[in-house]
């Protein structure tokens, strides 16, 4: 159990934290959210005392971190930033191993955390694998092993998918979540997209202006938000939204395309940058033309010099300005087994997608009410 008694901080005159008082019971995923400024990192980084209150008094399982040494406090406390911070001339076996060598584990131990945790997140053949040879998402997951490696109680997230694609990152929320309910962490986690939010946690902490304005569950929050801020902030999401259920309100508007007289192996590296199996296509102009996956790849590839070949124009279209329901519902259908709609603009050119967690979110929490 983290608990906070009346902490307080500044920077010279700027106050930054202003008298917070909460408890995080055990095994809890707390997202830390509100806008810019408001002290959601700062209050984070006073539990592994990369920061230090002015006033105040931080207890974990009821003992003072004062009272703590800072870098044993520290080896104690799982870290994962934006940045991911991998050791380049260190294998991902290494790197996971870092915290468990410094706390004297043998190698016979260090071997089985490395082995259970990667098996975990289905990358057993990276082990001798260097950072240089991964993607963005395949490092941040190694930053999460990373952290997870020395089996510490609390694990602390500075908006660690933030950099990512949306695809990769809605992957990466949901192995984080599985990985946390599997081994009952403590994780607090820091974000700005109350989207994330709201998939991920199990008490939403709202700040601003180095106040706490509303601790709740998302379901809660979503009743009852606790003013216009708050409000804002849910947006869509809000049962006291009245916003339009147009599809652009839901869609993901980052995503990855590529042109049709491009080569395929250069299609089949990005999607192993991007830990993705389909791209969307397009042609000189932008225009939307269909989707190449990596199993078309596989099978035909070696023959071809481009991509345009493997076109396939399977995937589901919706146009912006759309009612949304009538894609969710083809999401929904499991028959389908659909995971996205490609959303285009007037012009053909591609406005984003929309994916199944949109679905899940916006039509059982705010639209139609649960899905049966």
């Amino acid at each position: 159990m983290i608990q906070f008694e009346h902490i307080s901080k500044s920077y010279g005159k700027t106050p930054i934290l202003k008298d917070l008082n909460f408890t995080i019971p055990d095994g809890q995923f707390v997202v830390l959210i509100g806008p810019s400024g408001c002290g959601k990192t700062t209050t984070m980084k006073m539990i592994n005392r990369l920061l230090e209150p002015d006033t105040g008094s931080i207890f974990i399982d009821g003992k003072d971190i004062q009272s703590e040494d800072k870098v044993s406090l520290r080896r104690h406390i799982g870290y994962v930033i934006q940045q991911i911070g991998l050791f380049p001339n260190m294998t991902v076996a290494q790197n996971i191993c870092v915290v468990p060598r410094l706390l004297k584990y043998d190698k016979d131990k260090c071997d089985e955390i490395v082995t259970d945790l990667l098996k975990m997140v289905k990358m057993e053949q990276y082990a001798d694998k260097y950072p240089s040879e991964l993607s963005g998402g395949q490092q941040q997951r190694i930053g999460v092993l990373r952290a997870l490696a020395a089996s510490p109680p609390i694990v602390l997230m500075d908006e660690p998918f933030s950099a990512l694609d949306p695809m990769t990152r809605e992957i990466l929320q949901d192995e984080i979540k599985n990985i946390q309910q599997k081994l009952n962490k403590t994780i607090i986690f820091v974000s700005h997209d109350m989207d994330e939010a709201l998939k991920l946690a199990d008490i939403i902490i709202f700040m601003s202006k180095g106040k706490i304005v509303q601790i709740a569950s998302p379901e809660d929050m979503l009743e009852n938000p606790a003013n216009e801020l708050v409000r804002d902030f849910l947006g869509k999401h809000s049962s006291e939204s009245q916003e339009s259920s147009a599809i652009e309100s839901f869609m993901r508007t980052s995503v990855q395309s590529m042109r049709k007289d491009r080569g395929v192996r250069e299609c089949a590296e990005r999607m192993a940058r991007y830990s993705v199996d389909t791209l969307l296509v397009i042609d000189e102009e932008k225009h939307y033309l269909g989707t190449v996956s990596i199993g078309d790849i596989r099978h035909w590839g070696k023959e071809l010099t481009s991509i345009e070949p493997l076109i396939r124009q399977t995937a589901r279209t919706a146009r912006i300005g759309d009612d949304a329901k009538e894609s969710f519902d083809y999401l929904l259908d499991s028959e389908v087994n659909a995971s996205y709609v490609v959303v285009l603009n007037e012009d053909d050119t591609i406005a984003g997608l929309v994916t199944k967690t949109s679905v899940a979110r916006s039509v059982a929490e705010t639209l139609w009410g649960d899905v049966k």
